[in-house]
């Protein structure tokens, strides 16, 4: 198979990464076929054997391909396959990666921050933003998404709220209270409280290995199916790509949604942003939650949504009424750390710390 690399664009690993998923996923490479060897694939594509190497590491850590020892590599995507393996527990040993924690956050600029937007906007910084969130931080969060994670959306499809909880009684609201919600097992308790709270029915789906059970997972009555891909907590699991795009086909074949929490992929130790259900799915029937908590600081109590176009008129007519939960103040002291380069320069930069000492 031959692949065209740019060099003039950079990253050849990671054009040459996604040229090969592409091949996987449309069944050109089907399952447990083997890949071209690194120096093959390096001669045929005019690029190094290391950058060959990354592009190969960055499919293995994403479920699309296995390394066997002096054998190669080959393709364990496999969109047909529902084999579960062990059911993962609470006290089941927990198959964890590095955990990163955000003790390095650049207080001193984020200071800086704050004063300049008191500078600069004075006492407009008192009024009220919409209700969905101020113009000034859903467009920051749309140019980081674009830039950074390969999530293309519009402003209007953002719903700033103060805390991820917040967004999942909003979410309720939205989609109405005759649905069941089906959760990870384990997952952080609180999620099923808040739904709870909200006056809905929730059930669990024993977690195995690469995600949840896919034999529970096709029996659920469920209609909305509440997910943390990478890493979801306590188990510290993450969805292979053959279980993301489960999710998507569960969603899609049987008009259900998903809501993604993406809480900490920003901090993946991968030197490329995590694959989201939400970009599988092309925004259909999948809400995605993320929060600046974690990446910021939990005092920040700023998270946000994106919704797909066809829930909008659903959102407006059933919690449209809100205002929104964070003052305007915090919003555009955020939107400015993001738009001046320093929010992702601080992800970088903890990222390259954690890959340093795993």
């Amino acid at each position: 198979m031959k692949y065209i690399i740019d060099k003039s664009n950079g990253k050849a690993y990671l054009q040459l990464y996604e040229q090969i998923k592409n091949d996987i996923v449309n069944g050109v490479y089907p399952f447990n076929s083997k890949l071209p060897s690194k120096r093959i694939l390096s001669e045929e594509t005019d690029v190094s054997v290391i950058t060959v190497e990354h592009a190969y590491f960055l499919l293995c850590e994403e479920g699309y391909i296995d390394s066997r020892e002096r054998s190669g590599y080959f393709v364990c995507y496999n969109p047909e396959s529902t084999f579960d393996s062990t059911i993962i527990t609470s006290n089941t040993e927990k198959q964890m990666r590095p955990i990163i924690h955000n003790n390095d956050f650049p207080f001193s600029t984020y200071a800086k921050t704050v004063r300049k937007v008191l500078s600069q906007y004075g006492e407009y910084i008192f009024n009220s933003s919409s209700g969905t969130g101020c113009d000034e931080l859903k467009n920051a969060i749309c140019n980081y998404l674009k830039r950074s994670r390969g999530i293309a959306v519009n402003p209007r499809q953002i719903i700033i709220g103060a805390g991820s909880e917040y967004l999942y009684g909003l979410i309720v609201q939205m989609l109405g209270k005759n649905r069941i919600y089906a959760l990870e097992d384990p997952s952080y308790p609180k999620i099923a409280k808040v739904y709870r709270a909200n006056g809905v029915k929730t059930l669990f789906l024993p977690l195995v290995k690469n995600g949840i059970s896919s034999e529970h997972l096709h029996k659920t009555p469920a209609t909305v199916l509440h997910i943390t891909p990478y890493r979801s907590y306590p188990s510290r699991i993450s969805a292979t790509a053959s279980k993301k795009r489960e999710y998507v086909d569960w969603a899609k074949n049987s008009n259900k949604i998903i809501v993604e929490d993406d809480y900490e992929s920003e901090f993946t130790l991968l030197k490329k942003a995590e694959e989201t259900v939400f970009s599988l799915s092309n925004g259909y029937n999948v809400i995605y939650v993320n929060t600046f908590s974690k990446t910021v600081s939990p005092a920040v109590r700023i998270a946000y949504m994106i919704i797909p176009e066809s829930m909008i008129p659903a959102y407006q007519e059933n919690v449209g009424f809100y205002n929104c939960s964070v003052p305007l103040f915090n919003q555009l002291i955020l939107a400015e750390f993001i738009n001046s380069g320093n929010f992702e320069r601080h992800i970088n930069k903890t990222r390259r710390k954690a890959r340093r000492n795993q």
